[in-house]
């Protein structure tokens, strides 16, 4: 049957204000929002660089937006528990997941995940990005990125390095590291950074990659030290410490990021509220004081960066997992 152009301009126009509804009601929920409590999940415990931007956020946002903003530490499983705990929750905008490293490696570590990372999410900010540090103990006669590889290529699986675990961040820095060069060492896992460092600082390990604020206490102390940085530049808390690719490794570039995602279906207008306001809060004097310190670089950023971001440290994560025949769990 044929339509009349009078018909059709009068479906043209219903559909125009059903539209527009939408609109009205998706943007009348932006003005409206934030109007009772938000949730902040951290998938990791008390303490560490994570916990600490959950909650300087979360006590930035209560100025902002007079709500109250509470953080929950939802560890275990490699940050599954805590993930999938804002996978299934209402995607309103009143949830918010701080997301590190394993929300990227996660999906070729394990055969199967409570969630779906790249459904059940949208992204929101990068908020900043934890460089690797390549360091040994302090009385190792290891003292350059060129030792380590003469002495890995002279013994080849002699040469131990100190991880988090399998398929942790440090465990995968160490995997692309060797991947690149050609050299064979041997993981030995630890429970987290924090033995792993434990025993570095000790002599127990001889190497390890970690994200800049869990080795810098130990590199403080004189118990570690120092041997390359796997970022694009130096840093200025180590400005004589040279990058890997500087110190033999071109194109190296490993860093624990750290950022904000909120389940799926979240009104657009909602999660541009809250890039808004989370952005504002990067640029802060005090909280890029409290990065420096721990030596994480704020990021920031619109969703959609983030997003093609994320993509990009999967793409990544998925070919050194199969290059290092880790076989997922």
């Amino acid at each position: 049957m044929t339509r009349s152009p009078l018909r059709l301009s009068a479906l043209a126009v219903v559909a125009a204000a059903g539209l527009a509804v939408v609109s009205a009601g998706t943007a009348q929920a932006a003005d409206g929002y934030p109007s009772k409590p938000l949730r902040i999940v951290v998938p990791y415990p008390t303490g560490g660089f994570n916990d600490t931007l959950g909650r300087l956020v979360a006590a930035k946002l209560h100025e902002a937006w007079g709500q109250p903003v509470i953080v929950e530490n939802k560890p275990g499983a490699g940050t599954q528990i805590g993930s999938a705990a804002v996978a299934r929750a209402p995607a309103d905008g009143y949830t918010l997941l701080v997301v590190q490293f394993p929300f990227a490696a996660n999906p070729w570590l394990y055969k199967r995940l409570p969630y779906d990372t790249v459904k059940d999410f949208t992204p929101v900010i990068l908020a900043g990005r934890s460089p690797m540090l390549l360091v040994a103990n302090a009385e190792s006669s290891l003292r350059s990125v060129a030792d380590v590889l003469a002495a890995a290529r002279a013994r080849p699986g002699s040469l131990n390095y100190g991880t988090s675990g399998d398929g942790s961040s440090n465990h995968l820095a160490m995997e692309r590291f060797a991947g690149m060069t050609g050299v064979k060492m041997t993981s030995v896992p630890y429970k987290g950074s924090t033995p792993l460092l434990t025993d570095l600082a000790g002599g127990q390990v001889g190497l390890a990659f970690d994200a800049f604020p869990h080795v810098l206490p130990f590199i403080q102390s004189g118990r570690v030290k120092p041997l390359a940085i796997a970022d694009a530049r130096r840093s200025a808390l180590m400005p004589e410490l040279p990058t890997v690719a500087e110190a033999g490794v071109p194109g190296y570039e490993v860093s624990s990021w750290h950022g904000f995602v909120v389940p799926a279906g979240t009104p657009r207008p909602v999660v541009d509220k809250l890039n808004a306001r989370i952005e504002a809060i990067l640029a802060m004097e005090d909280v890029r004081k409290v990065f420096q310190q721990q030596g994480v670089v704020p990021d920031g950023g619109s969703p959609e960066a983030f997003r093609a971001f994320i993509a990009g440290q999967m793409d990544l994560w998925k070919q050194v997992v199969r290059q290092a025949g880790i076989v997922p769990q």
